[in-house]
């Protein structure tokens, strides 16, 4: 049986107004994790409304264990209100004092000992409640999983002291191209230009924040533009991705697939390489359709076919399944 991932977060429901869908990063992840095979724990904790039950039918759409997910009498379930602009953009509105941020630590760390996974995700939002934070540090404190930490900030919800502790527990950080600028201000002496991420200033900025932190790797994700993959060891490798998708709808969750590919990578003992064209041909993907998650949720499937289909030696590129 494969190595389990934990992932510790939100779940939550978009709201765009026409429409009402579970999302939350972490919980986007963990519903990748678990579409492609893999024995997921998301810990979480949603109310006894209706924006609850949406959650759970995911929880059952996804076959996912339920060990994890914990309920609050008269705690309301997270809820985001998202606009989506003309080019795909989306701006957050997130509500605050929600489910999510009363975690229950001794419920959540039964959960994820009985697990025992290799893996343990978390992000930065449901920190911002000293609960839910006290929660997540008992996990850490007793976890021997490599961490992987989705930094995913939310402006006005994390402050600069969490982001801080969040690095320090790390072993693993994804950022994408602004978040990346923030930890330059934040963290190093100068703050260089993300537009040629393959240059020597970006580099040597990089590998002195990953050497304070103690970090073993940082991924950075650049959209349409692909990803770049840093390593303690000196690995500095690129993906140029695959462009947008052909059939353009949102890119809500696009982080989120691509985190759940990088990490069936490492699972799965992938090349780097393969790994980070994989994920950004999945991310890319997942623009295709509107919300986080697929609602046809074969596309799985068709995806660990196609990659099962590949020479050994080629990494993986091109549009995905349809």
């Amino acid at each position: 049986m494969e190595q389990s991932v934990a992932v510790f977060g939100e779940a939550l429901v978009d709201d765009f107004s026409s429409l009402r869908v579970a999302g939350g990063a972490p919980f986007n992840l963990a519903r990748h994790l678990a579409g492609f095979g893999l024995p997921v724990t998301m810990v979480t904790r949603i109310g006894l409304d209706a924006n609850g039950a949406l959650i759970r039918d995911e929880f059952r759409r996804y076959r996912m264990s339920d060990s994890g997910l914990q309920t609050g009498a008269g705690e309301p379930t997270g809820s985001v209100h998202v606009e989506v602009g003309a080019n795909g953009s989306h701006r957050f509105t997130i509500v605050p004092d929600q489910a999510y941020d009363h975690i229950d630590g001794e419920a959540a760390l039964a959960a994820v000992q009985a697990a025992r996974p290799g893996i343990f995700c978390f992000g930065t939002l449901a920190q911002r409640d000293a609960v839910s934070r006290a929660a997540l540090h008992g996990l850490l404190e007793q976890t021997d999983a490599v961490r992987f930490l989705d930094l995913n900030l939310r402006a006005g919800h994390v402050d600069e002291a969490i982001v801080f502790d969040s690095l320090q527990q790390a072993d693993i950080v994804k950022v994408n191209e602004e978040e990346l600028q923030q930890l330059f201000k934040w963290y190093c002496h100068t703050c260089p230009d993300t537009v040629n991420m393959e240059c020597i200033s970006v580099d040597t900025e990089c590998r002195a924040m990953m050497h304070n932190f103690s970090l073993s790797a940082l991924v950075v994700t650049m959209g349409a533009r692909g990803a770049l993959y840093l390593s303690a060891d000196g690995a500095h490798l690129a993906d140029h991705g695959t462009g947008s998708s052909e059939c353009f709808v949102d890119s809500v969750g696009a982080g989120d697939a691509f985190n759940a590919v990088f990490l069936l990578g490492r699972l799965r003992g992938w090349t780097m390489e393969r790994t980070l064209a994989r994920a950004n041909a999945f991310a890319a993907a997942s623009c295709g359709y509107a919300g986080a998650v697929p609602q046809d949720l074969s596309c799985y499937a068709r995806w660990q076919d196609q990659w099962a289909r590949e020479p050994n030696q080629a990494a993986a590129s091109g549009s995905g399944p349809a």
